[in-house]
């Protein structure tokens, strides 16, 4: 019974998810401002907490698989149908970068760790006004260090330590400089905010074949990072897909944090207590009468000869003699 009431609790909880407003603005106010999205080339912050011992080739690598997947998020985003047009910018991501970037901060925003972007108003202005665009979409892969809890796979062994993650982080933004929506999003009933991937795990085979409790953190090897970011996701006949797995789950989760009902949208910001207008009723042409031809002359029908009805021979009715016998004949005398 206990288990039953905690599946309808957290199934209310997603409910009242899903209905939520994720926009740092009302939903009605950003269809009606952005109409025109453009997506710029996903970023890499060379700058950031990337520990990795050989980080030039890794930054090239993650570059390179930027450009092979992000035509994917363009798809998902058009397939909202929430804009009208949904464009990917070009350019070289880190001049882009270059030009806008203000600062950037490593943030602790409720118990979430992450890198959080400032820009430049007039450069983000111009950037915007020269591509024809309402908002612009900023999308940054930056390095992260953090403490965490990594599990062993089947040895149900587990160690907590700092490890070096790479993370993305997303802005939407208009030519005010307006942060319209960001990732990770903090309008969700329940928080949560996934690394891109782990750059670090603990070898805990090396630790069991030395016979010590003693685990080392150990870096992956490029190859290894290239096969995780390339893997591809399975359907439900658990056949390999074009998707990849890793981009794949973090378009999904900013998918699903931006996508809206457009109508209904639009019918719950029209004005409180505004009737419908009636409606009218559609005035039809006045049709000129018509004249109709004349019938053509037609044959009367010859007379019908009249039937004689012979006449009726009427019999004398004999009227019936009266009886002397039946007249009433006053009494004479006294009947006493």
């Amino acid at each position: 019974m206990k288990r039953l009431l905690l599946l309808c609790v957290l199934l209310a909880i997603l409910v009242t998810g899903c209905s939520q407003n994720h926009f740092n603005v009302p939903t009605e106010n950003f269809a009606d401002r952005v109409r025109v999205l453009g997506i710029a080339p996903i970023i890499v912050d060379a700058d950031s907490d990337i520990k990795y011992p050989q980080k030039d080739q890794l930054i090239t690598l993650v570059t390179e698989t930027n450009r092979k997947y992000e035509q994917q998020l363009v798809r998902k985003l058009k397939a909202t149908g929430n804009f009208y047009s949904t464009t990917l910018l070009d350019g070289d991501p880190q001049i882009i970068f270059g030009k806008l970037l203000s600062r950037r901060e490593k943030r602790n925003d409720a118990t979430i760790l992450y890198n959080k972007y400032f820009w430049k108003n007039d450069e983000l202005r111009d950037y915007i006004q020269k591509n024809n665009l309402d908002a612009v979409m900023l999308l940054v892969i930056s390095g992260l260090t953090k403490s965490d809890s990594v599990t062993s796979f089947g040895q149900f062994k587990s160690l907590t330590s700092d490890y070096n993650y790479l993370i993305v982080t997303a802005q939407i933004l208009d030519v005010n400089g307006t942060i319209l929506w960001e990732y990770p999003n903090f309008h969700q009933y329940i928080l949560s905010f996934d690394p891109l991937i782990n750059l670090e795990y603990p070898d805990f085979n090396e630790a069991e074949a030395n016979l010590t409790t003693s685990t080392t953190v150990k870096f992956k090897t490029i190859e290894g990072i290239r096969r995780s970011l390339e893997k591809k996701r399975k359907d439900l006949l658990l056949r390999e897909t074009q998707e990849p797995e890793v981009y794949g789950k973090q378009f999904d989760k900013m998918i699903s944090l931006l996508k809206y009902d457009h109508d209904k949208e639009m019918k719950n910001s029209a004005p409180v207590g505004e009737a419908p207008r009636p409606l009218q009723p559609v005035e039809q042409p006045i049709k000129a009468p018509e004249i109709m031809p004349a019938p053509a002359a037609t044959t009367p029908p010859a007379p019908t000869p009249a039937v004689e009805v012979p006449a009726v021979i009427r019999v004398p009715v004999l009227e019936k003699p009266a009886n002397p016998t039946d007249e009433i004949v006053p009494a004479k005398g006294s009947t006493l």
